[in-house]
């Protein structure tokens, strides 16, 4: 995963009316922590964090008034309405050093014809490099039958990286189509044996000979 460079600026003023004064300003609040160092409050450009957040587990190299700091964006806050980033806590890294993160499963390849593909784990944790991270973790489909599974031990993981989820953990449940029953044998059914039973209740006209 590549490095994204942003400037950023130090935070001075802290509360929901300095966090809406920075978005008036078009600028995103955002912490860093790790290494046992002191929290450092920055204020990043909204247009061009919000692009590179836009890819799980983002490697941002923060450029603060000179001073660089190496950064993984461990969570992003958005508003549930308008899916805007409010808040970012990022994990300060450095090359070499081993980080834990979860990594999406993307399925690829054809399935077989009239199967499902049920994702039954969306991510998967993992431990990797911190300048080495994968942005997604494959899972090919393709000559998978009904009754077949694939579990986190069958992913094929990029080289230096360490599966941390159980490995029986179900990641993709290969099953038939479900045939939903409508009812409408049912209904026709009941249908056909009411208008039998309205036949049966009315009343048949006598014959002439009946009558005198």
């Amino acid at each position: 995963m590549s490095e994204q460079k942003l400037p950023a600026d130090l935070r001075t003023e802290f509360g929901k009316g300095a966090a809406r004064r920075l978005r008036r300003a078009e600028k995103i609040p955002a912490v860093i922590y790790g290494h046992g160092a002191d929290v450092i409050h920055v204020a990043l450009p909204e247009k061009e964090t919000t692009l590179a957040v836009r890819t799980p587990n983002a490697l941002l190299r923060l450029d603060i008034h000179g001073d660089e700091h190496l950064t993984l964006a461990k969570d992003v806050q958005r508003d549930p309405v308008r899916q805007i980033v409010e808040h970012l806590d990022l994990l300060a890294v450095k090359r070499g050093e081993k980080v834990t993160v979860e990594v999406g499963v993307v399925i690829i390849g054809e399935a077989t014809p009239g199967i499902v593909i049920n994702l039954e784990a969306a991510t998967v944790t993992v431990e990797a490099e911190a300048t080495h991270l994968p942005s997604h973790l494959d899972v090919n489909i393709t000559g998978h039958d009904v009754g077949d599974h694939v579990h986190a031990s069958d992913i094929i993981l990029p080289k230096g990286v360490t599966l941390l989820t159980e490995e029986d953990t179900l990641v993709v449940n290969v099953a038939s189509p479900t045939v939903q029953d409508l009812g409408e044998g049912e209904e026709a059914e009941e249908t056909e044996e009411g208008e039998n039973a309205e036949g049966e209740g009315e009343a048949k006209p006598e014959s002439a000979g009946e009558s005198e």
